[in-house]
């Protein structure tokens, strides 16, 4: 199988940089560990695709950014964490939803995820403090909604795709989409040439079935300008959790809600909201983690 991965390029006037990414792999990953009927995969996917651009527009080596959506309706809150390069990791809340749809074979996801919401970008760039940036939502479709975010809180123009098809066995067939951004100082003409070309383009999902690269997709809807590719970059599903990390938390808890569960003498189970790693700590162990205290 194609390892998952992003594409960069700009045109070659100047005026609009593009990427796009094929997450087909990093999807699926999420699908099975969190076993998410095929609403909530399509919603997580589209979540998880575009947090992995994002983070990748990251101008911090290591940073990290994290798009949250609550947009009340039945999935709850959808998160993802990015690292710099574009690996991801993410959670929905209510990942077993019945099947929404908009029509037979058309997933409702605007109504799964609602609208009567925000989504929510932390970018931590290493300082002092996160950058916190939030908008209502649009539709709940999760691409309209980043669009509106970066034109919102980044002053942006941005037209962003996301597609997630769910095959007839609950797998993940295709995933993927594209974000292009306009410069300062783009003329009006080149702006209706490139709405022009996503227009022709079409939505993202049918390309990706088709079976198109990343970059033959901005290729397609870039059709107009002549565009120079920069970089591609390799991205997963990608979990940082460890033993030590949820040691950390557990001593976060603070000293009488650990010194319960040592009185307990019980074994406890840590699972990772992420991934499928659980992590099991002795009652000795834990008793050495309040002598720390």
């Amino acid at each position: 199988m194609i390892q998952d991965h992003i594409v960069r390029g700009i045109t070659k006037d100047g005026f609009v940089k593009a990427m796009a990414i094929s997450s087909t792999n990093l999807v699926e990953r999420a699908r099975r560990i969190h076993k998410t009927t095929p609403t909530a995969t399509a919603a997580l996917g589209r979540v998880l695709t575009a947090a992995s651009m994002m983070g990748n527009l990251q101008k911090v080596d290591n940073g990290a950014l994290t798009l949250q959506v609550k947009g009340g309706g039945p999935l709850g809150t959808i998160l993802a964490t990015s690292d710099a390069t574009g690996n991801v990791r993410g959670y929905v809340h209510n990942p077993s939803i019945t099947l929404l749809e908009k029509y037979a074979g058309k997933l409702d996801v605007g109504a799964a995820v609602g609208k009567d919401g925000m989504l929510t970008v932390i970018r931590d760039l290493q300082m002092k403090e996160p950058y916190i940036g939030s908008v209502a939502l649009v539709s709940g479709e999760i691409a309209d909604d980043v669009t509106a975010y970066f034109a919102q809180s980044e002053q942006t123009p941005t037209a962003c795709a996301l597609g997630v098809l769910v095959d007839t066995d609950q797998s993940v067939k295709v995933a993927g989409g594209y974000l292009i951004q306009l410069l300062p100082g783009t003329p009006d003409e080149v702006i209706d040439k490139l709405e022009a070309g996503i227009q022709k383009a079409g939505a993202v999902t049918p390309m990706l079935d088709e079976g198109l690269s990343p970059e033959e997709i901005l290729r397609r809807v870039l059709a107009d300008f002549e565009t120079e590719f920069l970089e591609t970059t390799p991205v997963e599903y990608r979990c940082y959790c460890s033993r030590e990390r949820v040691a950390q938390t557990l001593i976060t808890i603070g000293k009488k809600d650990l010194q319960e569960l040592v009185e307990e003498n019980k074994p406890i189970r840590v699972e990772c909201q992420f991934c499928d790693n659980v992590y099991e700590f002795s009652p000795q162990e834990l008793q050495t983690l309040l002598l720390t205290l």
